[in-house]
């Protein structure tokens, strides 16, 4: 699905530059060239991001974001403008606009800017289930599994959300601390403000104060104007901080304010100022061990833990990839357009007993691959390609090594059996089932399976033909 991005400026030549921009980067381009032919294209297309001029002949920047946040509260809008009308931009942002950025720009930091801005969108729209048997929405992002740790992960959501309180996310990285924290933000008071996510860990030290706190003019080298933070821009919404535990100490300290005072100040300013904001944080990192080093304060720890969601890692509770397989092959089949029906028996074991270090970020990346690549509409073992050395050994891995030495022994026994024309029948099933279990072993690789079994690949096409066995499953 393309994202669709509204560009509002009464100068055709900006529309047309940076439409034919946007547009390379994969984004379907609405224009307009007024405050109401914006308002008209935003009711009736709902677009996921607003780029607009602050002026535009006699239109007010400030009148036209107000027109559009009637619309729609949560659009972010991007304001474009020169260095001589910032002040207005900023008085903007503290009314709701996304961010701004200052004619001539980069491209580079635009499509950035842009990209942020549709991340917010998805973000504050896009509803995340997290109620078990719930039927499978691919409009909608969900939570998915149905282990005894996931039945409290949703138990300790669906207590938090109602709650106007900070909470910490604990996991893994790639566990879905994000899906839960827009999870909370979905199912809380707080649903219809603003939802900010920033990743502490993405933006440089020396930055990261700035984006959460703003500074005033001249406050450092490079602050050529004021810059209006999250945590202000946020005022009465949620902002979700992941990767806390790479934020710098000094940050902390100011972070550590907000949760305890509601208060800050900017950069450079003495003015104090007062937000109301929930904070949901998250973190990957061992705190406890971060604060014996001195990375971490113990004060924010304390404020920060009182309430805590621990998400398990995938190997923990193997038992939710089948259905997390299963999820992700569909929302990917109809992104792609493709009609894949499920997965080989063989192929579905080896995902389970994968120890997907990378944990459901992994998963979905592995099955997105192999939905892209696949040729038929069953994924088959030779579509999984895994690092061998994260593999672990299932039962039937156990046994392989002893295949050819109980493959030899049956096959005589089937040999003598037959020449005595004695349980027949018998002997087939045996047989059928040997090649079964030798082509899941080795993936469906016939040469491989004949060399285990002891026989010519030639051969073993035949017994496949005539057993009807399709990559280690009997086709009637």
């Amino acid at each position: 699905m393309a994202y669709k991005i509204l560009i509002v400026d009464d100068d055709e030549a900006i529309r047309y530059s940076v439409s034919r921009m946007l547009s390379e980067e994969g984004y379907e381009i609405l224009s307009a060239s007024s405050t109401k032919e914006a308002m008209d294209v935003t009711s009736r297309e709902s677009p996921d991001t607003v780029l607009m001029d602050i002026r535009m002949g006699t239109s007010s920047g400030l009148e036209t974001l107000r027109e559009l946040k009637k619309i729609d509260e949560k659009l972010p809008v991007i304001l474009m403008t020169a260095f001589g009308t910032t002040q207005t931009a900023i008085e903007a942002m503290k009314r709701g606009a996304f961010d701004y950025v200052l004619k001539p720009f980069e491209p580079s930091e635009l499509k950035e800017l842009i990209q942020k801005a549709v991340h917010a969108r998805i973000s504050m729209h896009q509803k995340v289930n997290f109620e078990p048997g719930t039927a499978i929405n691919l409009e909608q992002d969900l939570i998915v599994g149905s282990s005894k740790k996931m039945q409290e992960v949703y138990k300790m959501i669906g207590q938090v959300a109602p709650k106007d309180v900070s909470l910490l996310i604990r996991g893994e990285s790639g566990t879905g601390k994000e899906l839960v924290a827009r999870a909370v933000y979905h199912h809380s008071a707080r649903r219809d403000k603003p939802f900010l996510p920033v990743n502490c860990a993405a933006i440089p030290e020396a930055l990261l104060e700035s984006e959460l706190f703003g500074h005033e003019k001249g406050a450092f080298t490079g602050a050529s104007s004021q810059r209006i933070g999250k945590f202000e821009q946020c005022h009465e919404g949620t902002i979700f901080l992941d990767e806390i535990g790479d934020m710098a100490p000094s940050t902390q300290a100011k972070f550590l304010r907000v949760l305890q005072e509601k208060e800050f100040q900017r950069i450079g300013g003495t003015q104090t100022l007062r937000v109301n904001v929930r904070v949901i944080a998250a973190t990957n990192k061992n705190l406890e061990e971060e604060m014996k080093k001195g990375h971490f304060r113990e004060d924010l720890f304390y404020r920060l833990n009182t309430i805590t969601i621990w998400l398990p890692p995938l190997r923990e509770k193997k038992e939710d990839i089948p259905e997390l397989c299963l999820y992700f092959l569909k929302r990917f089949s109809l992104e792609f357009n493709k009609n894949i029906l499920g997965f080989h028996p063989a192929g579905l074991k080896a995902l389970t007993h994968y120890s997907w270090p990378g944990n459901i970020r992994e998963l979905e990346n592995t099955i997105k691959r192999m939905v892209i690549t696949t040729k038929g509409n069953l994924i088959l073992p030779e579509d999984i390609q895994m690092p061998e050395g994260e593999k672990e050994k299932g039962p039937g891995s156990r046994i392989q090594g002893n295949i050819p030495q109980i493959a030899q022994t049956i096959f005589d026994l089937i040999l003598e059996a037959q020449g005595r024309n004695e349980q027949g029948e018998i002997m087939d099933h045996v047989e059928k089932e040997l090649i079964k279990l030798a082509l899941e072993e080795t993936q469906g690789n016939q040469l491989k399976a004949a060399q285990i079994l002891g026989m010519n690949r030639s051969t073993l096409r035949k017994k496949i033909e005539t057993y009807k066995i399709v990559k280690g499953v009997v086709v009637e």
